[in-house]
Protein backbone atom coordinates (compact mmCIF):
# COMPACT_ATOMS: atom_id res chain seq x y z
CA UNK A 1 0.00 0.00 0.00
CA UNK A 2 0.79 3.46 -0.74
CA UNK A 3 1.13 6.15 2.36
CA UNK A 4 -0.12 9.27 1.44
CA UNK A 5 1.08 13.04 3.43
CA UNK A 6 -1.46 15.13 3.49
CA UNK A 7 -0.82 18.74 4.32
CA UNK A 8 -3.56 20.67 6.13
CA UNK A 9 -2.88 24.57 6.12
CA UNK A 10 -4.79 26.61 8.34
CA UNK A 11 -8.20 28.66 7.09
CA UNK A 12 -5.37 31.70 6.54
CA UNK A 13 -3.85 29.66 3.82
CA UNK A 14 -6.07 30.58 0.96
CA UNK A 15 -9.17 33.05 2.02
CA UNK A 16 -6.39 35.75 3.05
CA UNK A 17 -2.81 36.99 1.63
CA UNK A 18 0.19 38.01 4.00
CA UNK A 19 0.99 41.46 4.43
CA UNK A 20 3.40 43.12 6.85
CA UNK A 21 2.20 44.97 8.88
CA UNK A 22 3.44 47.67 8.46
CA UNK A 23 2.23 48.24 5.14
CA UNK A 24 -1.39 48.09 6.26
CA UNK A 25 -3.25 51.36 5.98
CA UNK A 26 -7.00 52.95 7.73
CA UNK A 27 -9.46 51.32 5.47
CA UNK A 28 -7.78 48.04 4.28
CA UNK A 29 -8.80 44.74 5.88
CA UNK A 30 -6.75 42.54 8.04
CA UNK A 31 -7.72 39.34 10.04
CA UNK A 32 -8.19 40.02 13.79
CA UNK A 33 -8.43 37.33 15.97
CA UNK A 34 -9.22 35.26 12.60
CA UNK A 35 -12.29 37.28 11.87
CA UNK A 36 -12.03 39.81 8.78
CA UNK A 37 -12.50 42.89 10.17
CA UNK A 38 -12.21 46.70 8.26
CA UNK A 39 -9.15 48.94 9.97
CA UNK A 40 -10.46 52.37 11.35
CA UNK A 41 -7.75 53.14 13.32
CA UNK A 42 -4.27 52.96 12.62
CA UNK A 43 -1.10 53.97 14.60
CA UNK A 44 2.94 53.54 14.97
CA UNK A 45 4.89 53.68 18.23
CA UNK A 46 8.14 54.67 18.10
CA UNK A 47 11.22 51.83 18.39
CA UNK A 48 11.20 50.49 21.69
CA UNK A 49 14.53 48.88 23.28
CA UNK A 50 14.22 45.77 20.92
CA UNK A 51 14.17 47.83 18.01
CA UNK A 52 10.75 46.95 16.32
CA UNK A 53 8.32 49.96 15.63
CA UNK A 54 4.27 48.85 16.85
CA UNK A 55 1.81 49.06 14.96
CA UNK A 56 -1.75 49.72 17.14
CA UNK A 57 -4.70 48.38 14.37
CA UNK A 58 -8.30 48.83 15.34
CA UNK A 59 -10.95 47.82 13.43
CA UNK A 60 -14.92 46.40 13.07
CA UNK A 61 -15.83 43.02 12.47
CA UNK A 62 -17.29 43.11 8.53
CA UNK A 63 -20.11 40.89 9.68
CA UNK A 64 -20.77 41.80 13.09
CA UNK A 65 -19.89 45.21 13.33
CA UNK A 66 -17.67 44.29 16.59
CA UNK A 67 -14.99 46.19 17.82
CA UNK A 68 -11.62 44.33 17.70
CA UNK A 69 -8.18 46.13 18.67
CA UNK A 70 -4.73 43.98 17.78
CA UNK A 71 -0.95 45.40 18.41
CA UNK A 72 2.19 43.92 15.88
CA UNK A 73 5.62 44.77 15.53
CA UNK A 74 5.84 46.75 11.62
CA UNK A 75 7.98 43.69 10.08
CA UNK A 76 5.27 41.40 11.35
CA UNK A 77 3.54 39.49 8.69
CA UNK A 78 -0.35 39.93 8.90
CA UNK A 79 -3.16 38.34 7.08
CA UNK A 80 -5.24 40.22 4.55
CA UNK A 81 -8.95 38.68 4.28
CA UNK A 82 -9.93 38.18 0.82
CA UNK A 83 -13.20 40.33 0.59
CA UNK A 84 -15.55 40.41 -2.40
CA UNK A 85 -18.84 42.53 -2.79
CA UNK A 86 -21.83 40.96 -4.83
CA UNK A 87 -25.04 42.79 -6.48
CA UNK A 88 -28.21 41.17 -6.89
CA UNK A 89 -31.84 41.96 -7.48
CA UNK A 90 -34.06 41.04 -4.95
CA UNK A 91 -36.81 38.95 -6.70
CA UNK A 92 -38.47 37.69 -3.11
CA UNK A 93 -38.21 37.22 0.79
CA UNK A 94 -39.82 34.12 2.18
CA UNK A 95 -41.98 34.07 5.45
CA UNK A 96 -38.48 32.76 6.74
CA UNK A 97 -36.59 35.67 5.60
CA UNK A 98 -34.37 33.91 2.87
CA UNK A 99 -33.59 36.07 -0.40
CA UNK A 100 -34.59 35.40 -3.86
CA UNK A 101 -31.53 36.54 -5.52
CA UNK A 102 -30.63 37.32 -9.55
CA UNK A 103 -27.49 38.00 -10.62
CA UNK A 104 -25.97 40.27 -12.90
CA UNK A 105 -25.49 36.93 -15.27
CA UNK A 106 -29.12 35.72 -14.74
CA UNK A 107 -28.23 33.02 -11.85
CA UNK A 108 -30.59 33.01 -9.26
CA UNK A 109 -29.72 31.78 -5.31
CA UNK A 110 -32.01 31.42 -2.30
CA UNK A 111 -29.35 30.64 0.22
CA UNK A 112 -29.00 34.36 1.71
CA UNK A 113 -31.27 35.21 4.83
CA UNK A 114 -31.95 39.06 6.00
CA UNK A 115 -29.36 40.16 8.10
CA UNK A 116 -29.49 40.16 11.71
CA UNK A 117 -26.63 42.82 12.12
CA UNK A 118 -27.14 45.75 12.05
CA UNK A 119 -30.69 46.64 13.66
CA UNK A 120 -32.95 47.90 11.25
CA UNK A 121 -31.28 46.48 7.50
CA UNK A 122 -33.83 43.08 7.36
CA UNK A 123 -37.07 45.79 7.77
CA UNK A 124 -35.75 48.33 5.62
CA UNK A 125 -35.10 45.68 2.93
CA UNK A 126 -38.33 43.85 3.30
CA UNK A 127 -40.18 47.37 3.37
CA UNK A 128 -38.65 48.07 -0.03
CA UNK A 129 -39.48 45.21 -1.23
CA UNK A 130 -43.51 45.07 -0.23
CA UNK A 131 -43.34 49.08 -1.35
CA UNK A 132 -42.79 47.34 -5.20
CA UNK A 133 -39.44 49.21 -5.36
CA UNK A 134 -36.63 47.58 -6.85
CA UNK A 135 -34.15 46.69 -4.47
CA UNK A 136 -30.50 45.76 -5.20
CA UNK A 137 -28.64 44.25 -3.09
CA UNK A 138 -25.40 43.95 -2.04
CA UNK A 139 -23.45 41.23 -0.40
CA UNK A 140 -19.82 40.56 1.27
CA UNK A 141 -18.04 37.04 1.24
CA UNK A 142 -15.16 36.79 3.47
CA UNK A 143 -13.65 33.90 5.00
CA UNK A 144 -15.47 31.33 3.39
CA UNK A 145 -19.06 33.50 5.04
CA UNK A 146 -21.58 35.67 3.12
CA UNK A 147 -23.91 38.48 4.76
CA UNK A 148 -25.94 41.74 3.35
CA UNK A 149 -24.56 44.34 4.27
CA UNK A 150 -26.68 47.37 2.66
CA UNK A 151 -29.17 48.08 -0.37
CA UNK A 152 -30.50 50.07 -2.72
CA UNK A 153 -33.78 50.94 -4.09
CA UNK A 154 -35.55 52.63 -6.41
CA UNK A 155 -39.24 53.08 -7.72
CA UNK A 156 -39.52 50.29 -10.83
CA UNK A 157 -41.95 53.14 -12.95
CA UNK A 158 -39.05 55.79 -12.42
Amino acid sequence: TENFDFVIGDAEASNSTPLAAGQLKKGSYILIKDKPCKITEYSTAAPGKHGHSKCTIVGYDIFTHKKMETILPSHHIAFVPIVTKYDYTLLDINEEGYCSLLSDTSDTREDIKLPLIPDGLASEIRQAYNNGEQVIITLIRSMDYEQIVSFKSEDKNS
